[in-house]
């Protein structure tokens, strides 16, 4: 990490960075004396660097950008002042303008550190365990789950018993629950950026199909990049399975998807678009969150054919899109999974 100081820069007997603002308003740094800094660190790094510039009027810092930021070769942090900088460095230079909340500072040294800090866990070996960096609130989009330390016992209030019980599966468990209570009750805008797939037991995938058409291959891809393993392929008549059977040795089809359904399963019938008592994608992986068990998504090559089954009805669009039934899955589980 280089520190450069934009005084070198500076114009005149009085190394000056900043001038009035054109049209009234206070001081503004200057766009040629910050020119001449960024030179400065490109022609050092042999490249421009990607260049941040922390200010009330960017976009809200978060952990995604903090990973990108974190990706890149070399990272300049631009500092302002009093009214800002130069709107023309702005956007000419600046790769990315960022605001760490609404607030205004007297300068952006406060924002840079805490960029360059969150920047730094990313760095293999800066922490110890790299685990704690994964399971760190926001890393996954979720808060962090509650934390307990000795004494067991406390002014009247006693640490959880699973986490003194030694039994590492249930602690593992509780935690995934905490975090998403916590998340759902304090931060529910989060969900939709959450990674759904590590905070629910099991998923699994059954088509439902009226014709030999599907895609197996690329469901089972796309199944198995998110997790739930292979999909069952549901063929209600006889002969349209054993046709299947014949072109798909080996896949898992079965005669009816009520073989799947079990009282402690969520089951989420997937629409394309929104239907009559149809729940939006975002509430479904709420939901989802919430039940924390097993899921069972259930698509059909006919929205229709969904009707008659028991369950939640989510819907991906608003209207048709009139997608291919594995980009409707694979769309689907990544909203509803929200896998990173």
């Amino acid at each position: 990490m280089r520190l450069v100081n934009l005084r070198d820069f500076g114009r005149g007997n009085y190394r000056q960075l900043d001038d009035y603002a054109f049209g009234s308003g206070g001081m503004v740094l200057a766009a040629p004396q910050l020119k001449d800094a960024l030179d400065s660190v490109t022609k050092e790094a042999g490249a421009k660097p990607y260049v941040v510039y922390p200010s009330p009027q960017g976009a809200l810092v978060s952990q995604e950008m903090i990973e990108t930021l974190a990706l890149q070769e070399n990272v300049a942090i631009i500092c302002g002042h009093y009214e800002g900088i130069d709107e023309r460095f702005v956007q000419k230079y600046v790769d990315l303008e960022v605001s760490i909340g609404d607030c205004v500072l007297t300068g952006g040294e406060i924002p840079a550190m805490l960029i360059l800090d969150a920047m730094s866990r990313l760095v293999p070996g800066v922490v110890g365990k790299s685990r704690a960096v994964i399971e760190d609130s926001f890393y996954r989009g979720m808060l962090d789950n509650p934390n307990y330390t000795r004494p067991a016992m406390w002014e009247g209030v006693k640490v959880p018993e699973v986490l003194t019980g030694g039994n590492a599966q249930e602690i593992s468990r509780w935690r995934r629950r905490e975090a998403v209570r916590r998340t759902l009750t304090r931060r529910p805008d989060l969900v939709s950026r959450a990674s759904a797939r590590e905070y629910v037991s099991g998923v699994n995938v059954a088509v439902i199909a009226v014709n030999e058409a599907v895609n197996l291959s690329g469901l089972a891809e796309i199944c198995r990049a998110y997790g739930a393993g292979r999909p069952y392929i549901v063929a209600e008549h006889r002969e349209l399975r054993e046709a299947m059977k014949r072109e798909y040795p080996g896949a898992k089809i079965i005669g009816s998807v009520r073989k799947l359904i079990r009282e402690e399963t969520l089951t989420v019938k997937v629409s394309e678009a929104a239907r009559i008592n149809a729940v939006h994608s975002l509430e479904v992986k709420r939901m989802c969150l919430e039940h924390g068990g097993n899921i069972l998504f259930v698509f059909a090559q006919d929205d229709e054919v969904l009707d008659g089954l028991d369950g939640i009805t989510g819907y991906l669009f608003a209207e048709s899109a009139g997608l291919p039934l594995d980009v409707r899955v694979g769309t689907a589980l990544d909203r509803l999974l929200g896998k990173r």
